[in-house]
């Protein structure tokens, strides 16, 4: 695997979720993709590098034709950058560029990739794993979101409240003691499953909640689905995780916000 999977599954991610809802686009111009869910939460109304970038001036354009779409809208939004995208020269200079159309540097997330997952190194805990698909899941999915993510609830609920989006999006929420403790997603794309929103809540961490769920989730994938290679982008908080789980960090994806 090499970076072009992390970039287009993660890409996919954002168009199943724009797709989703009726405010929602999906778009591709010049060499910039458009996956917006059309939401308050302007991380979620984003804009992605489709072709290589071979120059300042190649990305400058490419901010600005994603820029005027938003502007034309009324939104904030955001892009996320797979660096590998970009020509090493233009890299160096594109949070300047960034910068220079209103968009602030808000994280680097290292992209990491496993062909299988190594065994546990630790006995995990044992949770009653559910796949989300009834309004209590869906709540309790994006109740854990709300507080690991630090995003307001109505935000966050605004951008999975369609229900179609859980055909592809599959998420699942891990019960411990008949509470919800923890959440993983997996979307299937360029033949890989991709991993998102990995959460546990406080009381419940480093405990091997979050481990278990993903998991179980990727297990659900392979026997649907064959794939047993997957990505992820990492937070600080997971990255040790997930390399005791398997994964390397293959490429890096800045992501930029509108102020």
């Amino acid at each position: 695997m090499d970076f072009s999977c992390v970039a287009n599954n993660l890409r996919e991610s954002f168009r199943v979720l724009a797709a989703g809802r009726s405010e929602g686009e999906v778009r591709e111009l010049h060499g910039v993709s458009i996956a917006s869910a059309g939401v308050t939460f302007q991380m979620f109304n984003a804009a992605f590098l489709s072709e290589p970038v071979g120059s300042e001036a190649d990305l400058a354009q490419r901010i600005l034709v994603a820029a005027l779409h938003f502007q034309k809208r009324g939104q904030q939004w955001a892009y996320w950058v797979c660096d590998d995208w970009i020509e090493a020269r233009a890299r160096k200079r594109s949070q300047k560029l960034f910068d220079k159309h209103g968009l602030r540097h808000s994280v680097n997330l290292p992209g990491m990739a496993a062909e299988q997952l190594l065994p546990p190194t630790r006995a995990l805990p044992r949770l009653e794993i559910r796949r989300v698909g009834d309004d209590p899941t869906r709540q309790a999915f994006c109740a854990i979101g709300s507080v690991c993510f630090n995003v307001p609830l109505s935000w966050f609920a605004e951008v999975f409240e369609a229900g179609s989006v859980w055909d592809r999006f599959a998420a699942y929420v891990g019960y411990c003691d008949g509470l919800p403790v923890s959440t993983a997603a997996v979307v299937i794309a360029a033949g890989a499953a991709g991993v998102y929103n990995v959460a546990t809540i406080p009381d419940s961490r480093r405990q091997g909640c979050g481990e278990a769920v993903m998991r179980y989730a990727l297990a659900e994938m392979q026997r649907q689905y064959g794939i047993e290679q997957s990505i992820l982008q990492s937070t600080p908080a997971g990255y040790r995780m997930y390399e005791r789980m398997g994964y390397r960090t293959i490429t890096s994806v800045a992501v930029y916000s509108s102020l």
